[in-house]
C-alpha cells in the first residue's frame, strides 16, 4: 500500500511530535493538537481545521536543533511547511499555513496587546521572522484573499501552549486531512 499524505502525516507526529515546541513546555504534537482543537471549537471549515494541525509541520521537517533560536537562526518553518504541503492539499490549508508568521508579525504591529501577551519564545522569534511590519507589509497582508483565516490560524497558535490542556487524540483529526488532501 502506499504511502498517503494522511499517513505521512501521522507518522511524523509519531516520531517527532514529542519534541518540545520552542521554548514552550508543550510538545509539537500537544501544540499542533491544541490549535486544532480551538479550530474545532469554533466551527472552522475542515480545511482550516488541518491547517491549524499543520500549521507548523516544518518544525517537523528540518533537522535543526530546538535551540536554533538562540543562535540567531529562523528555520522559516511556514516556508518549508508550505513547500511540503502545496501538492499535497488545497491553497485553503497551504496559504494559512504559509501565512501564519506574517501573520504574527502584522497581530504585533496593529494590537499593542497581542505583543504584550506573547511569550518570550514568541517574542525571540518575531524578531529572527523579521520584526514589526511597516505600513507596505500590512497594506500587502490585508489585502492577501488568506489574510482572516490567517489571522484565526495565528490566534490559535499563539493560544496552543498549554502544558495541562486536555485535546482529542491526533485520530480524530486525521478525519480534516482525509477531506482536504489531495491523495
Amino acid at each position: 500500500m502506499a504511502n498517503t499524505t494522511v499517513e505521512q502525516i501521522v507518522s511524523m507526529f509519531q516520531q517527532r511530535g514529542n519534541s518540545r515546541y520552542g521554548g514552550e513546555n508543550v510538545s509539537q504534537l500537544q501544540h499542533a493538537l491544541q490549535a486544532a482543537t480551538f479550530a474545532e471549537q469554533t466551527n472552522a471549515q475542515p480545511a482550516l481545521i488541518a491547517a491549524a494541525l499543520l500549521h507548523d509541520i516544518g518544525h517537523l521537517l528540518h533537522d535543526l536543533p530546538e535551540d536554533a533560536p538562540d543562535h540567531g537562526i529562523d528555520d522559516a518553518h511556514e516556508n518549508l511547511a508550505a513547500a511540503w504541503l502545496r501538492d499535497r492539499f488545497p491553497d485553503e490549508v497551504v496559504e494559512p499555513v504559509r501565512l501564519h508568521v506574517t501573520a504574527k508579525r502584522y497581530l504585533c504591529t496593529t494590537d499593542p496587546n497581542y505583543l504584550r501577551h506573547l511569550s518570550p519564545p514568541s517574542i525571540q522569534s518575531l524578531q529572527l521572522q523579521g520584526g514589526l511590519m511597516n505600513s507596505v507589509e500590512q497594506t500587502a497582508f490585508e489585502n492577501n484573499s488568506f489574510f482572516q483565516s490567517s489571522i484565526l490560524l495565528r490566534r490559535w497558535d499563539e493560544a496552543a501552549k498549554d502544558p495541562n490542556l486536555k485535546t482529542p487524540e491526533l485520530s480524530h483529526f486525521v478525519q480534516y486531512l482525509e477531506l482536504t488532501a489531495k491523495s
